[in-house]
């Protein structure tokens, strides 16, 4: 089944046209990369997607339902959750204690009560099982202040996690990161990948073509191509977009 079905979304900021009757698709259980050059318009798209920007014109359904003006919060509880390319924690607090308060703010729990919430064993289970999916149950306890920053985008997953989503838009996870963090998101995307859909933005085409089970290629605002990973890497179109670079066809 195809869960997310975007349709001719346009999005104009002035006289340009960040997407330009852009047409998409995710299927439940698939990771679906979009991949372009700078400016090609992927993080407008995703706004689009998540709520935080409304288009021009086009139309996003997801689950059988048109989303198209729905809000962000109704989308999340709808089961859309996205991550950021920066980072959106609170480092006073523990990774568990972050991962709870993602989960009472996607409930619509008063923060004023957050106290008494954050004793209720049932949160607690349920955000130690997003931690240990996110690979993160042993900084259960640090502070965020106190982990690394591949630790932190694991965190924010594992925030994504907590609100029981369908499927994760994950703009950039693998910004700023080293190698072995890179490698270490690699395998929890892995992991991930077919309990989830997932819409993943990312410049790190080595992640991406070890990932995806389809890219779609954006670039001026528009998708010039979508197919499978060995048929992207072959695109003379794609290759021409990215002027030759080698990463994506070596």
């Amino acid at each position: 089944m195809t869960l997310l079905v975007v349709s001719r979304l346009v999005k104009r900021f002035g006289g340009l046209a960040a997407t330009d009757g852009v047409d998409l698709g995710v299927r439940e259980g698939e990771l679906h990369a979009v991949i372009g050059p700078n400016g090609a318009g992927k993080t407008t798209l995703i706004n689009q997607l998540s709520g935080e920007l409304m288009p021009d014109s086009g139309t996003i359904e997801f689950a059988g339902r048109e989303i198209t003006s729905l809000p962000v919060h109704k989308r999340a509880l709808a089961g859309i959750s996205r991550s950021y390319q920066i980072t959106s924690v609170f480092t006073e607090f523990t990774a568990q204690q972050n991962v709870m308060l993602a989960a009472l703010a996607h409930a619509g729990h008063a923060f004023r009560f957050w106290q008494p919430a954050m004793r209720d064993p049932l949160l607690v289970a349920s955000a130690r099982h997003a931690l240990e999916q996110a690979g993160l149950i042993n900084k259960a306890a640090v502070p965020v202040s106190a982990l690394a920053h591949g630790e932190r985008r694991q965190l924010e997953i594992a925030m994504t996690l907590a609100t029981k989503p369908t499927l994760l838009l994950l703009d950039e996870p693998m910004a700023g990161m080293s190698q072995h963090e890179s490698a270490a998101m690699i395998e929890l995307l892995l992991k991930l990948k077919g309990q989830y859909a997932i819409l993943l933005v990312e410049h790190d085409m080595d992640a991406v073509f070890a990932l995806a089970d389809r890219i779609s290629v954006l670039v001026y605002g528009r998708v010039i191509a979508s197919d499978d990973p060995g048929t992207i890497r072959l695109n003379p179109e794609v290759r021409e977009a990215y002027l030759g670079d080698e990463s994506l066809v070596a």
